[in-house]
């Protein structure tokens, strides 16, 4: 199993399910923090729908279509990233992240996307990278910036909450315009390790 340092005391691992109940700990510590900026599907509740979400990407990630990986502070889940989408035909992923509120602060979420998009843009040929958020996330938006994605612009009332219809924010990068931002070997790669190998 790998361990990629992120720094001293924080590894970027795979998040899988045989991990449910560090993710369900994690998640009562998160909850309140992350829930309105993801789904309502992924902050589970109990251990078979914490064990749900994690089957859900072991299989995106067995047809090659999505990952997850856990940010680990001295083997406590923080936080983590995934592909949210994965197509290699069509050269086109989504990234996502979430952290916990102790967590922050620390670039933890910058260094790991970094890696796991350097991955898909060098090893696997993708083209296009996405990143959606929430116009009023702030600090989602912020992180997108710092990657060096670029708004493309909003889709209006795309999604159904229970309060009515929400917009998302969709941002992208393309990959000459990655390798551009972050040459190889300077740290998006570190020495050839990537997360997902």
């Amino acid at each position: 199993m790998f361990a990629l340092p992120l720094t001293t005391d924080v590894e970027l691992r795979p998040l899988e399910p045989w991990r449910a109940e560090d993710f369900l700990a994690h998640l009562d510590r998160a909850r309140e923090h992350i829930a309105p900026w993801v789904g309502p599907s992924f902050v589970a509740t109990d251990l078979e729908s914490a064990r749900a979400v994690l089957q859900r990407y072991a299989d995106r990630r067995a047809r090659d279509a999505g990952a997850i990986w856990g940010l680990w502070r001295r083997d406590t889940l923080v936080g983590g990233v995934m592909f949210v989408s994965f197509d290699v035909a069509l050269g086109v992923c989504e990234v996502g992240c979430w952290l916990e509120p102790s967590a922050q602060g620390h670039g933890l979420v910058f260094r790991a996307v970094r890696h796991v998009v350097d991955w898909a843009v060098r090893e696997r040929g993708i083209h296009r990278v996405e990143w959606r958020t929430k116009p009023d996330n702030v600090r989602s938006i912020a992180l997108a910036r710092r990657l060096g994605l670029r708004l493309d612009g909003t889709l209006r009332e795309v999604y159904p909450v229970p309060s009515g219809r929400i917009d998302i924010q969709v941002w992208s990068v393309l990959a000459d315009e990655w390798r551009a931002a972050f040459p190889a070997g300077t740290g998006g790669s570190d020495a050839g390790q990537h997360p997902v190998e």
